[in-house]
């Protein structure tokens, strides 16, 4: 687990906290050597965690739409920066190069991301482990929405697991290297059962 995707806002949010928790999640990647790819912005979180890591030395990848690089709000100091075409063409280069993903408090562009990361690991498009990075309690309403989603039939039990979460780095990394996906032979198995119903 070598290259971990960020997902992370473009905006710093207003407490102090989102701040220094990317700078605390950039640390502990550049402790373990690990490389940080994500949306190749030079703005919000997204340009904390890609600076710090950058002042020491290590490596940063980004990914982004041609459109946005107009609008110059791509980072102009990446170990590299992958240009394409569309939002869509982003998300799937982000996931095919990562190892594995971390969901920071983010808005509607992360929300998408981290989606589009469990649906595939469930569907086992991929098998790639996502963790939610909870800092300041950001993602308990999510975390309950899925927990309402089991109860009321809608998500697998089994599946709730692929949505981890941790505030602390070392701690949520650890919930990334333990990870095991899900056989899914037998949900699919199991909806249909129930759909004859």
């Amino acid at each position: 687990m070598k290259k971990i995707c960020v997902f992370c806002g473009s905006s710093m949010g207003f407490d102090e906290i989102y701040r220094l928790k990317a700078l605390e999640l950039a640390d502990y990647f550049i402790d373990k050597g690990h490389t940080l790819i994500y949306g190749g912005a030079n703005v919000g979180l997204m340009k904390v965690i890609a600076d710090r890591m950058l002042e020491a030395g290590s490596e940063v990848i980004g990914v982004m739409p041609q459109y946005l690089v107009d609008k110059e709000v791509s980072h102009q100091g990446l170990t590299k920066l992958h240009i394409v075409e569309s939002m869509a063409e982003r998300k799937n280069l982000l996931i095919q190069i990562s190892d594995a993903f971390i969901a920071m408090p983010g808005g509607f562009g992360t929300l998408d991301e981290l989606a589009e990361v469990l649906v595939l690991d469930q569907l086992q498009i991929i098998s790639k482990p996502l963790g939610l990075y909870n800092v300041n309690g950001y993602f308990d309403k999510l975390l309950q929405f899925i927990e309402l989603g089991v109860t009321e039939g809608f998500i697998r039990e089994e599946h709730r697991k692929n949505a981890f979460s941790h505030a602390n780095p070392k701690e949520l990394c650890k919930m990334l290297s333990n990870y095991k996906s899900i056989e899914m032979t037998k949900w699919l198995k199991d909806i249909k059962t129930e759909s004859i119903r």
